[in-house]
């Protein structure tokens, strides 16, 4: 055969059958690196050391924050992406023991333990408001006080009322004591309470994200931190109570059938995939930043959002003149008749000053920060 003879059909068989030889070599080859690559970037990333204690390695990654669920709320909505590094949390909510610490070591004194100031209040309520009478001007907080019957549940002040006396230590007012409640999340702490606990002990608030991110114990499209299960009223076999949540008619009727009336000692419930402890209910959790009511319909605009601090300030059309910082997880009064806002998504807002029955917090931790002392 010369040089310029045509190829015979057995030699361009032999040719077809090498190309597509290796073809399929170089396909699988990359399917095989791409596939581990994907693997391995969805593996949760290893902690990058000892883990500090009482606290849990909480993997980065991108995660769907907020819902478009029915049941979610507007400040909830849209759901969108978001993208976070890897970072430390408390498992559990900060307790009266190690609040007690704090307090002992430094000689912190709350804001519920200090007489508030007519500007201050005066600062979060319209212009032109009279000022207050100096008599009320002593030091206490807001305290769960459920009526003795049925009410309509548009006004929050026929449960909550301000009770001069009331702070941490005496979460419903003088008269309680912490005896027995060493062990149950501190209450009655405002933001500035919080950050000051938390830069004490070397570590922060955790950002909304962080939070919501650790809550869902990496699962995806979860209504709840357990998973699927809907609170009840009633447990059995099949449907525990998976959190400290209201039973009964709020506010009136409490029928207390998971054994707590207001909060519960901390690890009472199964903690959730990432071995953390009441990430819904017992009590709000404080986070880092202010709360902006339209703050994820913003964000969804952007595609996917990387690390968020939150906004520059508080924006609440709702509450004009009262700053607030965001809380996550809802509280032992969250009942569906109410509020289900015990929903990793659900959020709400409150002044930093401000410290309730309802209250608490837990501390994040990035590995770059310092180890607490």
């Amino acid at each position: 055969m010369t040089h310029d003879s045509p190829p015979t059909l057995s030699a361009l068989r032999s040719t077809l059958a090498s190309t597509l030889g290796w073809l399929v070599l170089g396909g699988l080859a990359f399917g095989l690196t791409y596939g581990a690559t994907r693997w391995l970037q969805s593996r949760p990333a290893a902690p990058p050391e000892t883990a500090p204690p009482g606290m849990v390695w909480i993997p980065g990654g991108i995660f769907t924050m907020g819902t478009n669920a029915p049941e979610g709320w507007d400040d909830e909505k849209p759901a969108h992406r978001v993208e976070i590094d890897g970072f430390w949390l408390d498992e559990h909510e900060v307790t009266n023991a190690q609040f007690g610490e704090f307090v002992a070591a430094t000689g912190y004194q709350t804001t519920a333990e200090r007489a508030p100031t007519a500007d201050e209040l005066l600062a979060q309520l319209p212009p032109g408001t009279p000022p207050p009478d100096p008599d009320t001007l002593v030091a206490g907080s807001m305290v769960f006080t459920p009526p003795d019957r049925p009410v309509e549940t548009d006004n929050f002040t026929r449960w909550w009322r301000w009770v001069p006396g009331a702070n941490w230590r005496h979460p419903e007012g003088p008269e309680s004591s912490l005896e027995g409640r060493e062990n149950h999340p501190v209450v009655q702490v405002s933001w500035e309470d919080a950050e000051a606990y938390a830069k004490w002990a070397g570590k922060r608030l955790p950002t909304e994200a962080e939070w919501e991110r650790a809550a869902r114990g990496g699962v995806e499209n979860q209504p709840y931190t357990w998973g699927t299960d809907a609170p009840r009223d009633q447990a059995d076999s099949q449907h525990p109570f998976h959190a400290n949540l209201w039973q009964g008619t709020f506010p009136h009727e409490n029928t207390a059938a998971d054994g707590h009336v207001r909060t519960a000692p901390v690890k009472s419930f199964p903690p959730n995939a990432y071995g953390l402890y009441d990430m819904a209910g017992n009590v709000w959790e404080w986070c880092h930043e202010w709360y902006q009511r339209d703050l994820y319909s913003q964000r969804s605009r952007t595609g996917v959002t990387r690390n968020p601090k939150g906004p520059s300030k508080s924006s609440d059309p709702t509450r004009p003149f009262a700053p607030q910082r965001a809380q996550k997880g809802g509280s032992f009064l969250c009942n569906d008749s109410y509020c289900s806002r015990y929903r990793p998504s659900a959020r709400h807002g409150c002044p930093p000053d401000t410290g309730m029955s309802h209250m608490g917090f837990r501390c994040a931790r990035s590995p770059s920060e310092p180890p607490s002392p």
